[in-house]
């Protein structure tokens, strides 16, 4: 121990003072053209470089810090990168694609200001547009390199029960998890979390490497055509590629888990980068006395292809293997004792693997992705309380998503004409062997059957095609202060009864942008999006038939009218008012709920007869402000207002599970002398909608179940307290030869603030806690009828320090 601590307390003697080396590419935005002669420069020093005739730069000699780079060339808008951290361990990779500047000298000025704002430089999407680069991902104040919790600071974004849990399901603009599609480089991953749950997308923790990741755009209106199945956002992970110079890659550990990344070239036309992660919480929850023990790992990796100056490849994939058990723990807690009976064991895995060509053709490119992924997911519950010496189960499911895709599009740029146009196929496989008791039958005194026992019990093979097309024209008019973008797509499938008529998913979409002067933007769109219902839903089988083939898309229409301010490049402002009304969402046939009002914990929804005859509506304003760095400080500001409210067979809009009104996220991160850097991040969200129980249906079933039943007469009529969490981060590098070691304490909820959750419901224990106390002595019942409730406030919050450790090499 005491070397361990002359060691680090050598180390800033130790640190030489080292230089780093920026290199990249440079394309057009529009065809991939590589670009030759681009001058790229250090703001505010004299070091600078040009890209080669294959678009390659390269910047030697950088002294260690944080940089903003410029690309400048005749002809195009310049583009800058703000907070480019060198460092003597690693590469930085960093590459432009540059988009073509108005030909009119007059407007030259104006475009190239307002080329620096993502939302902005697209026509197709140039609103709703969020973007963050892999340093602000990396760097992220109780982040924890998760991907899903970065995102949690953009305007519109909430996680699902408690607004702000522990859970990473993304609610967007007051819809729902499963609402969301991600693309890694262009091919579609169903999941970017551990421990999901099936049906809803949603998890515990996140999957994908950010070491991996160059920069993310979140869209949460006016998506790309190109991109189907999305009702309130798409998600647009780009991965760098591998050092092509040298072996390299980092290590991390931290006090949750070890992961490790690697990269290099392969030859001169090859890299590659990989990366395997293992978590230990099981080890924590372990010493922390709580009876859950999770446990992952999962692994990604990429491998870029040159086959020559028109032909690039990229092979990626993403996995992960999941388990969810349980230990005995040392304190036989009431609350100890419900996480025992209620959570079901949940094992599961999950990986998407795929293959990408990008082929550059005259004016322009075509992309071709092939693709699968599967999903698998175990849950097995015993009953909450034994009653024979024989478990009986009161949920046992296992189920395996497939899917193998294809998509094709061809992306060409013609005398100031942007278009696209493309096809999409694939073959979908999907099991589901369920048995889950739902209510426990009900008998009077005279032991005649007044409820009888409501059950899930089928298994189903499911396969069938989806297919669609879209197309995609923009173009700049009135010198170039018009930006016009209209888009349509259609989407079918062989299984869903109208599934292969194109005109029932007609999905036109608009969006116009307006310069009202070199600061100011005006925007709009509004578009239809469709939905396929999820795989849960369209496998209901009762009596070997499939109950739900008449099932409809989900159709949503938005409606956004935003504007966005620039003062400076550094600096961006944007104000925006929304409105997604919802048509044939699917709506429980067993209690006439909508499935929006219902939300999803771990395990799987969906799996019930609907009718997709529900109705719903998500509106509201988002204010953001970001401000990027470019002297020693960056920060980031969102304000959201949404009202979510959805209907089920009854007509009646009421608040969704999604409805927590007021949104607030703030960011500030601050460079410091000799290599600190010190982050925090704070967060609200109102009070979660929450639904009470039915007193007398939860004590005759808790017995089977090991929880409450929701009294959905009252359904989301009460609510949470609001949640809000405090964050800080505080970073310490040291640089050696071709070693970087980065310290770091992230400390979660510093403030020990409370995170309010839903109550929960339980029997009493006896005196000796052998077993549930009754109101006569006598061994519990099987209806629970001489049992005492207890309900346990779940309003607990403490405050998580992890420590840790990066080398870079």
């Amino acid at each position: 121990m005491r070397r361990l601590l002359l060691f680090f307390f050598l180390l800033p003697t130790l640190a030489l003072a080292q230089q780093g080396v920026i290199t990249g590419t440079v394309r057009d935005v529009n065809t991939q053209e590589p670009l030759i002669g681009v001058s790229v420069l250090l703001a505010d020093t004299q070091l600078g470089t040009v890209s080669d005739e294959t678009g390659r730069y390269r910047l030697d000699g950088v002294p260690l810090g944080s940089y903003t780079v410029q690309a400048t060339y005749l002809g195009y808008q310049p583009q800058s990168k703000f907070n480019i951290n060198v460092t003597a361990g690693n590469v930085q990779i960093l590459n432009f694609e540059m988009a073509p500047a108005a030909s009119e000298l007059q407007q030259v000025e104006v475009v190239a200001n307002r080329a620096q704002s993502a939302a902005v430089a697209d026509l197709v999407t140039p609103l709703s547009v969020q973007s963050l680069s892999t340093e602000e991902i990396r760097s992220n104040p109780g982040g924890n390199f998760d991907i899903s919790k970065v995102v949690q600071v953009l305007p519109g974004v909430a996680t699902s029960g408690t607004g702000g849990g522990s859970r990473n399901d993304l609610i967007i603009r007051g819809g729902a998890p499963n609402e969301n599609v991600y693309y890694l480089d262009g091919i579609e991953i169903p999941l970017i979390n551990h421990f999901t749950t099936q049906g809803s997308a949603g998890g515990a923790t996140g999957i994908l490497n950010v070491s991996f990741i160059e920069d993310l755009k979140v869209s949460s209106s006016a998506f790309d055509a190109r991109y189907n199945n999305a009702l309130s956002s798409v998600f647009e992970f780009r991965q760098r590629y591998g050092n092509p110079e040298r072996f390299s890659g980092n290590v991390r550990l931290s006090g949750s888990e070890f992961a490790t990344t690697l990269e290099g070239p392969i030859s001169s036309k090859t890299t590659y980068l990989v990366s395997a992660r293992r978590s230990y919480l099981q080890f924590l929850f372990k010493l922390l006395d709580l009876p859950i023990r999770p446990n992952y790992w999962d692994f990604q990796y990429k491998i870029d292809h040159r086959i020559d100056s028109k032909t690039s490849l990229s092979f990626l994939g993403v996995g992960a293997i999941d388990e969810f058990s349980f230990g005995v723990p040392r304190n036989s807690t009431p609350e100890n004792e419900y996480i025992l009976r209620s959570i079901p064991l949940n094992n599961q895995w999950n990986y998407t693997t795929g293959l990408a060509v990008k082929r550059l053709v005259t004016d322009g490119y075509i992309n071709l992705a092939l693709s699968r992924n599967a999903f698998n997911i175990d849950l097995e519950k015993p009953e909450a309380v034994q009653t024979g010496e024989a478990s009986r189960l009161a949920l046992e499911s296992n189920s395996r998503e497939t899917e193998n895709k294809l998509r094709l599009d061809v992306n060409k740029y013609t005398n100031g004409w942007k278009y696209a146009y493309g096809v999409s196929g694939q073959y979908v496989q999907f099991s589901n062997d369920i048995f889950s008791v739902i209510r426990q039958e009900v008998r009077d005194e005279n032991d005649q059957l007044v409820q009888p026992a409501q059950t899930v019990n089928y298994d189903t093979e499911l396969d069938f095609f989806r297919y669609g097309a879209f197309g995609q024209v923009s173009r700049s008019v009135l010198d170039n202060r018009l930006g016009l973008s209209f888009g349509v797509r259609t989407d079918m499938n062989t299984f869903t009864e109208e599934g292969r008529n194109p005109l029932n998913t007609l999905s036109p979409r608009l969006a116009l942008s307006y310069f009202l002067s070199e600061k100011w933007t005006l925007n709009a769109s509004s578009g239809i999006y469709y939905k396929l219902p999820i795989y849960t839903v369209l496998g209901y089988q009762e009596n070997g038939e499939y109950l739900n083939k008449a099932a409809d898309y989900t159709r949503s229409v938005h409606y956004v009218l935003g504007t966005e301010f620039l003062p400076r490049l550094d600096l961006r402002f944007t104000l925006e008012g929304f409105y997604k009304d919802y048509d044939n969402y699917p709506v429980s046939l067993r209690d006439g709920i909508s499935l929006a009002n219902q939300g999803g914990d771990f395990g799987s929804i969906g799996n019930e007869a609907v009718t997709t005859s529900g109705k719903g509506r998500a509106y509201g304003m988002e204010f953001y402000l970001q401000k990027k760095l470019t002297g020693t400080v960056f920060s980031v500001l969102s304000y959201t207002y949404v009202i979510s409210e959805f209907a089920g067979t009854d007509g009646r809009y009421i608040s969704s599970a999604w409805d927590y009104r007021h949104l607030v996220s703030g960011l500030v991160g601050k460079k410091l002398p000799r290599n600190w850097e010190l982050g925090a991040k704070y967060r609200f969200a109102g009070g979660a909608p929450t639904t009470p129980f039915d007193l007398a249906a939860s004590q005759r079933n808790y017995a089977t179940l090991g929880v409450g039943i929701l009294d959905y007469s009252r359904l989301n009529s009460e609510r949470l307290r609001p949640f809000s969490q405090l964050d800080v981060r505080i970073d310490k590098k040291w640089n050696f030869n071709r070693i970087t070691l980065d310290l770091f304490l992230d400390i979660a909820n510093v403030l020990a603030s409370k995170t309010p959750g839903y109550d929960r419901y339980t029997f009493e224990r006896n005196a000796d806690n052998t077993g549930f106390a009754t109101t006569d002595a006598a061994p519990l019942r099987d209806d629970g009828s001489n049992a005492i409730p207890l309900i346990l406030n779940n309003d607990d919050g403490n405050l998580v320090p992890t420590l840790g450790f990066i080398v870079e090499f």
